[in-house]
């Protein structure tokens, strides 16, 4: 005599056949309602997220600079120094030319002008109030020092 076999499927089983709902909706999200500007954003806030970038563009804001010269200031090896300015360069960042076999870096000072007017506008800060709440002439406070650690 043959048994049917009329169990439900394992829960391990259905999770890898079936996408949990939340996947489901987040799917749809992304679908219905391209957020491509909210993208743009987060590609420059990735690029600014990384230390090593932000040194990188610490040093290019005091003037042009060729990769071995960021090599030098950044102390990482020239593959990792030119995939960061890769990553800044696709942020629209920094600037690249080449000089014989040397690439030069340098700050696009205007991108980050405008990148902050498109950010206020795509967050929809750019409104009459949307002004800075700390005028040019007051300090911003120091956040307070952090307490010793306990020996």
């Amino acid at each position: 005599m043959t048994r049917c076999n009329t169990r439900p499927q394992s829960r391990a089983r259905r999770s890898i056949l079936s996408p949990s709902r939340a996947r489901i909706r987040s799917t749809l999200a992304t679908i219905i309602d391209k957020p491509e500007e909210l993208r743009e954003l987060r590609i420059v806030h990735k690029a600014l997220a990384d230390i090593n970038r932000l040194r990188i563009v610490r040093r290019l804001a005091g003037g042009e600079a060729s990769v071995t010269d960021l090599i030098e200031e950044v102390g990482l090896s020239q593959p990792l120094v030119s995939w960061h300015v890769g990553r800044l360069r696709a942020a629209g960042l920094v600037g690249t030319r080449r000089k014989g076999r040397e690439t030069v870096c340098s700050l696009r000072a205007d991108a980050f002008e405008a990148f902050v007017i498109r950010e206020r506008a795509i967050l929809g800060l750019a409104g009459e109030g949307a002004t800075s709440a700390v005028s040019p002439d007051e300090s911003v406070p120091a956040a307070p020092p952090r307490p010793a650690a306990a020996s």
